[in-house]
């Protein structure tokens, strides 16, 4: 057996990695393979590796359960494998596991910790200078974020037209110098100019992709893996099915292994003009095959929805497609799709040209507060004009608007939520949303131990309730936007609560037991 590097003890849902050397002749990327079976006392799990450059292979594991484990690790890679064993110990703190769907419309971790999403979208925050990458993890400390959304491949697009730090493949890119904010768009999806070695991949760039995604996943953040987007100049959206297959191939292997991944099959997936739905359905079933811890699975819409009822879907990622709704029509799409709403972009707080990127913090906050009550998940983004066109939602660095500063007051509040997950009320009244816990609303219709009324632009003074003659009820007024809360005492039977006649209140009612 040759030499061989690893872990003698790695802890629940950390990476196992296996370190070999082996072949370089040829082309390890197609022409070797490498693949590893890790067995413990509660599973077995059989993983592809792959070829990382310098002739090092590597096989990675994540393991779900404590105890002893063994593996083998197989292949053409080299004349001869290799083995061993390690021990699993108990997770520490901050370490819950992947996320996985609950209560239908919902998530929770793997050890079952309620998991609230509050996401944002920076496209290629990861493809920046160490100075930048540095700036928007900090901000990312400083924030409620606990889910990110961004790309593996560069991004070409307004206020995108610089190269990234690396390229996914060996060989050299157009010659950027041509492109002005006047002629980008001749550039979309251009191919003329580069010159890749498509089955060979540029190890660095994925190497570096992995250290920002172990960095969120320290702080406790998802990465939500962009695999594919249209918006490009290099040919990478143009690829034959050959030669996409292999780059899927790859991504697995290389990142499966991360608790805190999920995949987003691509970004606006009907824009692609050479990718049909037996493409993504192809993606799909490798995802579905060659992922073996089951990470949450989606794919983002622009103009037309995908059927997010496909057996392979997780959780629906939304972009909506009318102007000016989209937290409002939540509740439609739980009872379409029966899975977690998640509204990957409901618009961004900012002061673009586009409609998607200029509405207000105030705006963006309500989306955020209307879409929890109504059971689903929305994300943030933000597109503040600057001299350097520098901008949140695709460079990362600095937070400039107001809206985030709110979300982690509304987390703290989605944290009371007994059990897990928040649903709309079937009682609820026309002129405001009423949300229970997601339990309580699947058991007989009966008073409820929790309720958060919120009355979004509308300006009520008071509010009038009666839910029986017995039942008392702590209730808290909640001042969304300047981050109040203030106790109206304990009440009974039928009860006025006095409200200050501005927008974006809420009113929290909680059954004293």
């Amino acid at each position: 057996m040759q030499e061989i590097g690893y872990k003698k003890q790695v802890e629940r849902w950390d990476v196992q990695e296996i370190v070999l050397r082996g072949k370089s002749d040829k082309n390890p990327f197609v022409d070797y393979n490498i693949f590893g079976c890790f067995t413990g006392k509660n599973e077995k799990v059989t993983v592809d590796g792959f070829y990382d450059g310098d002739g090092i292979y590597k096989v990675r594991f994540m393991p779900s359960f404590e105890g002893e484990y063994t593996f083998k690790v197989a292949g053409t890679f080299a004349d001869e494998g290799a083995e061993g064993e390690f021990a699993v110990t108990p997770a520490t703190e901050g370490n819950h596991g992947p996320v996985r769907v609950a209560n239908t419309y919902h998530f929770a971790y793997e050890d079952a910790t309620p998991y609230y999403s509050i996401g944002t979208t920076c496209y290629v925050w990861a493809l920046q200078s160490d100075e930048m990458i540095a700036k928007t993890l900090e901000s990312l400390k400083e924030s409620a974020f606990n889910k990110i959304r961004f790309c593996l491949f560069p991004k070409h697009y307004d206020y995108n037209l610089t190269e990234p730090r690396s390229y996914p493949y060996e060989g050299t890119p157009m010659d950027s110098s041509v492109l002005t904010k006047e002629n980008f768009g001749k550039y979309q999806g251009a191919s003329e100019g580069n010159h890749w070695d498509f089955q060979r991949f540029n190890t660095a760039h994925f190497a570096h992709i992995e250290t920002c995604i172990l960095a969120l996943r320290d702080m406790g953040i998802e990465a939500d893996l962009i695999v594919m987007h249209p918006y490009d100049r290099w040919g990478f959206s143009e690829m034959t099915a050959k030669q996409d297959d292999l780059y899927w191939e790859y991504v697995l292997a290389r990142f499966s292994a991360y608790r805190n991944i999920w995949w987003s099959l691509a970004n606006e997936y009907d824009l692609f003009p050479k990718k049909s739905l037996a493409d993504w359905e192809r993606y799909a079933k490798m995802v579905c095959e060659k992922d073996p811890y089951n990470h949450l699975r989606s794919i983002h819409n622009c103009l037309q929805f995908y059927d997010y009822r496909r057996p392979w879907i997780t959780h629906c990622s939304i972009q909506r497609i009318d102007l000016y709704k989209s937290a409002e029509l939540v509740e439609e799409w739980r009872e379409i799709y029966k899975k977690p709403i998640v509204l990957d972009e409901i618009a961004y707080e900012g002061n673009i040209q586009h409609g998607w990127g200029n509405i207000s913090g105030k705006e963006m906050t309500r989306r955020f507060w209307e879409a929890a009550l109504r059971g689903g998940y929305p994300g943030h983004g933000e597109t503040y004009m600057n001299d350097k066109d520098v901008l949140w939602w695709s460079h990362g660095g600095v937070l400039r608007g107001e809206s985030h500063k709110r979300f982690q007051f509304l987390y703290d509040i989605l944290l009371q939520t007994p059990g897990i997950g928040l649903c709309p009320c079937e009682k609820s009244p026309w002129d405001e949303i009423w949300a229970v816990p997601e339990e309580s609303a699947q058991k007989v219709k009966k008073v409820k131990d929790y309720y958060l009324m919120y009355f979004s632009f509308m300006q009520p003074s008071f509010k009038e309730y009666y839910f029986d003659d017995e039942s008392e009820f702590e209730v808290n007024v909640i001042d969304t936007w300047n981050m109040a809360i203030e106790s109206r005492g304990v009440c009974k039977g039928r009860f006025k609560v006095e409200l200050p006649g501005r927008q974006y209140m809420a009113i929290q009612i909680i059954k004293v037991q």
